[in-house]
């Protein structure tokens, strides 16, 4: 078997330029592969990670019977949300834990009132996480127990025409269903450049919302930051048992509209990726054959010292992989090295802001991310396309008479 080794490393490089030919197609294709997957990760991570933020959190825990009414807001309190921080947060993986009061309602001025939906915060557990108050743009985020203070979008402030030291009336409904209102001082003003999600969304303190809708020391949600997507699961599974009753969902069960969106996003990413591993087997294939019909002759002079069909096939098989591992184990090294260097460095991508709630979460600047595992799976998918590439030109390859090869000009 060793033979067969010598000789197909041989072949490869006596036309060296037909060889290297191939492995820079290997290489550019596995490299665009490479960076291709670590964007659409990377890009994946920032809009779900900005997404987790913008929504309040990766975990949301309520009272019973929430999710059949999630879209109304229902004012339910929650049975003891002090201990249901407590627990979150002797979990290794969650970051942070922070009480919520959200109901909807309307804030309005004279230009009129407009929906929204009010969330009472704890500032002072929120701020470090918060993607709101990482964005202020006028004024400040709110203060642990202020009272009748308002934080609100540029969308909502564009709508009502109000900068920060404005007054507007903030409704809402209460836990006995009637509407309260009270007249708040506008603070602070955040952008996101999601102008129709900015526009329905409004902030005041814990405190004041408990007050507003006469919830004292109650709590309708505790919200959950982890430490990394795609840790919901696991964390719902250990911190169930604990909290009997009460309902834990992930923040993409309560909004299914947005998962749906980022489906038809990875199906739009993975046929590209498709598309990129086409055309580098298609260069594999046609240099392959290219091979197989420039070498007819030696084919002949094999078959006369006694090789049967099966070897030559064999060697002219693998010499392709062994083509597809040489330009997999460069390509792997130099889009590894690539995505590193972005990674640290990121790409600029505020040239999007202001094309959609999609681009808008991704931010100014993107990092693509891939793993070891990522790496290696798709140089070997590339060593496998080489040899199935290789296939058919070897098949030919065993098939020629070696008289009618020797013959061949």
């Amino acid at each position: 078997m060793s033979m067969y080794f010598e000789l197909a490393w041989r072949n490869m490089w006596r036309n060296w330029r037909r060889t290297s030919i191939a492995l820079v197609a290997i290489i550019l294709g596995l490299v665009l592969l490479l960076f291709m997957n670590a964007f659409i990760v990377g890009s994946d991570q920032a809009i779900f990670g900005n997404a987790v933020r913008l929504y309040g959190g990766n975990i949301q825990v309520h009272a019973p019977g929430f999710r059949e009414k999630a879209t109304r807001f229902p004012l339910t309190p929650l049975n003891n949300p002090d201990q249901v921080v407590e627990a979150a947060e002797s979990h290794p993986h969650v970051l942070a834990a922070a009480k919520r009061i959200s109901t909807a309602g309307f804030v309005s001025n004279r230009e009129g009132a407009y929906p929204v939906s009010i969330t009472g915060i704890e500032p002072t557990v929120e701020a470090p996480l918060s993607i709101q108050a990482e964005n202020v743009t006028e004024g400040r985020f709110l203060a642990a127990d202020e009272g009748d203070a308002l934080f609100i979008g540029q969308g909502l402030a564009d709508a009502l025409d109000a900068k920060v030291g404005d007054r507007v009336t903030v409704t809402g409904r209460s836990k006995n269903e009637t509407m309260r209102q009270r007249t708040m001082t506008i603070v602070g003003i955040y952008d996101l450049g999601m102008p129709d999600i900015e526009k329905g969304m409004a902030f005041i303190t814990l405190p004041e919302a408990q007050s507003l809708y006469n919830l004292r020391d109650d709590a309708t949600e505790v919200t959950m930051i982890l430490q990394s997507i795609g840790q919901e699961k696991a964390v719902i599974a250990s911190l169930a048992p604990q909290l009997p009753g009460a309902e834990l969902d992930t923040w993409d069960d309560l909004r299914p509209e947005f998962r749906e969106t980022m489906s038809t996003k990875a199906a739009f990413s993975s046929f590209f990726g498709i598309i990129v591993i086409m055309i580098a087997s298609i260069g594999i294939l046609n240099l392959m054959l290219m091979a197989v019909f420039e070498r007819t002759r030696e084919m002949g002079v094999l078959a006369a010292l006694g090789l049967k069909g099966r070897q030559i096939m064999s060697l002219f098989l693998l010499e392709g992989t062994m083509i597809g591992l040489v330009g997999a184990i460069i390509g792997c090294l130099l889009g590894g090295l690539l995505v590193f260097w972005f990674s640290r460095v990121g790409i600029d991508f505020s040239f999007a802001s202001g094309m959609g709630e999609i681009t808008a979460l991704m931010g100014d600047r993107l990092y693509p991310m891939l793993t070891l595992s990522d790496i290696i799976t798709r140089g070997l998918l590339v060593v496998i396309i080489a040899a199935l590439a290789s296939l058919y030109p070897a098949w030919q390859a065993s098939r020629k008479e070696p008289a009618e090869s020797l013959h061949h000009v």
